[in-house]
């Protein structure tokens, strides 16, 4: 008997992760049925610059993927990190509005990237969000000891985390 592991779709990816199939599905040219992929937009280097732009950070690259691409589609420029030490090289070159990341990442977790981040002069008022599978009680307040403005239990509901960002976004712009 053989066996053939295939990746999870996106609709799996979506109930998983509390996400609403998305209302539009492509058809092929050939009058195939249609996928459950969802359209890819392509935005121009310009474009991409006026976007505010997101780091999400995970070692699940379903997860990454899947936070990255609600982003996208919600009108940000979401850049992906799958790991806490390549998230910080990341964030070292680059200027991120938000910043998504897991905790219970192998090596450097997200309780020390929170900190390296927050020790960058560009990082100071950022906001950080932990999206972790950890629901322990001390966890949300290590979370935002370690400099996370907010600690979200996975699975997640995109809609919540969009809230989360832009009210975390427009305080960081009053203060």
């Amino acid at each position: 008997m053989q066996v053939i592991l295939m990746p999870p779709s996106f609709n799996y990816l979506a109930a998983v992760y509390q996400m609403p199939s998305p209302s539009r599905v492509l058809a092929g040219n050939d009058g195939s049925p249609p996928t459950d992929a969802m359209p890819v937009e392509d935005f121009s280097e310009e474009t991409k610059r006026e976007r505010p732009h997101a780091l999400v950070v995970d070692d699940a690259p379903d997860v990454t993927e899947m936070i990255a691409m609600f982003l996208e589609h919600a009108g940000y420029h979401a850049v992906m990190a799958f790991s806490a030490p390549e998230a910080l090289e990341t964030a070292r070159q680059n200027h991120f509005e938000v910043v998504v990341s897991d905790i219970g990442m192998p090596g450097m977790n997200g309780y020390e990237l929170a900190e390296a981040l927050r020790a960058l002069p560009d990082y100071e008022h950022v906001p950080l969000i932990a999206v972790t599978g950890f629901s322990v009680y001390d966890d949300r307040g290590r979370a935002l000891e370690s400099g996370f403005n907010a600690h979200m239990t996975k699975p997640i509901n995109p809609m919540t985390l969009l809230d989360l960002i832009k009210n975390l976004r427009e305080g960081e712009n009053e203060g």
